[in-house]
């Protein structure tokens, strides 16, 4: 039986929605001679950058080039802001509207599993109190323990000291499981910090892009494009980004890197030339370039992501219990893809994600 004790910093699950209103929207896109992924997010969206919305929902499909498209192919459109409209497949979205949190995130029932998550807030748009049903990850985990019949009672706890999560709160068996977490390449890599852990199923992939200089553009559709560059990547942000795969290009020195102490330090060194490219996460480097004002002078290099990262729930690897807890939310998560319940999280997110935007 899951027993644990539970942080008190404040939780945010069981969030409710209500019915506002009901659409068509969103569906299936067949590829036509000449489209692009921005082609297609102009005449859809009516927003040629949200063609990283519509690779995202396709990885599996186009592959690690956005630019390989093919005619004839389907496409899943998610419904971001009442769009797209007409197209096949298209479902009646209700648009959910958050209610207040409540202070319970639980059932009772005789012997019920009782499975303790951690999150953290300021880290938009995946997870924060203040974001619509508490972030994008935290949305789809509480929808897909929900979903489980075999999970009776669960909650979802806050605790904004994140190195905390790995160092002691997960290894002293404080909590049963943390989230959103980047998984490193463990084979390449078996005694970082983070292969101490299991990992889940990716609950959300997103493109890790770089930022470039309007002015002075760098290229990147292959690897070799980057060698000899200098990029820019604040403190604390993990790096194997640039090492997966076989590339080393720290280790072996094919490139430079730059870690500033924060992400406007990194943009301004891209505007005054000091790093050719910033390499972050699409939302957080769209949301940086808002803020600073400099969405006429910085564009997203749309050719190709630099990676593809899962965001996953964790459990250490020493509690008894991690390998019966990660089959838990894999198949939790494996049912609301099946159900239709994963891509409203999805559209629902989105829609108030690119609001910022």
């Amino acid at each position: 039986m899951f027993t644990k004790l539970l942080l008190t910093t404040g939780f945010v699950v069981g969030l409710g929605i209500t019915s506002a209103a009901a659409q068509s929207c969103g569906g299936l896109y067949t590829v036509k001679r000449g489209d692009t992924l921005s082609q297609i997010a102009d005449t859809q969206y009516k927003d040629a950058r949200k063609w990283s919305v519509i690779y995202s929902n396709n990885l599996k499909a186009i592959g690690e080039n956005p630019n390989a498209i093919r005619v004839g192919a389907k496409y899943n459109l998610s419904c971001i802001g009442g769009l797209p409209l007409g197209l096949e497949g298209g479902a009646q979205i209700v648009q959910a509207v958050a209610e207040p949190e409540v202070a319970t995130t639980t059932t009772t029932a005789p012997n019920a599993r009782r499975i303790s998550i951690l999150t953290g807030d300021a880290y938009a748009p995946f997870t924060d109190r203040g974001l619509l049903n508490g972030g994008l990850i935290t949305d789809l985990v509480d929808t897909a323990m929900k979903a489980n019949s075999d999970v009776s009672e669960y909650s979802i706890n806050w605790s904004n000291d994140w190195v905390s999560h790995l160092d002691q709160l997960l290894p002293n068996n404080l909590v049963d499981m943390s989230f959103p977490w980047i998984k490193p390449d463990c084979v390449a890599l078996p005694d970082h910090e983070r292969c101490r852990f299991v990992y889940s199923e990716p609950m959300f992939e997103m493109l890790m892009l770089l930022f470039t200089n309007k002015s002075n553009p760098m290229k990147f559709t292959q690897d070799s494009d980057a060698l000899g560059k200098t990029f820019c990547r604040p403190q604390g942000y993990t790096t194997h980004i640039f090492e997966k795969g076989g590339r080393d290009w720290i280790k072996d020195g094919k490139i430079t890197l730059k870690q500033p102490g924060s992400l406007k330090e990194c943009f301004d060194m891209l505007l005054d030339g000091s790093v050719d490219a910033v390499a972050l996460n699409e939302f957080t480097g769209r949301g940086e370039i808002k803020k600073l004002d400099i969405v006429d002078k910085v564009e997203v290099i749309a050719t190709r992501p630099l990676s593809i990262e899962g965001l996953h729930v964790i459990a250490y690897k020493e509690n008894p219990e991690a390998d019966e807890l990660i089959s838990i939310v894999n198949a939790s998560l494996e049912k609301i893809k099946r159900s239709g319940a994963y891509q409203k999280v999805i559209d629902a997110q989105m829609t108030e994600i690119w609001k910022d935007f």
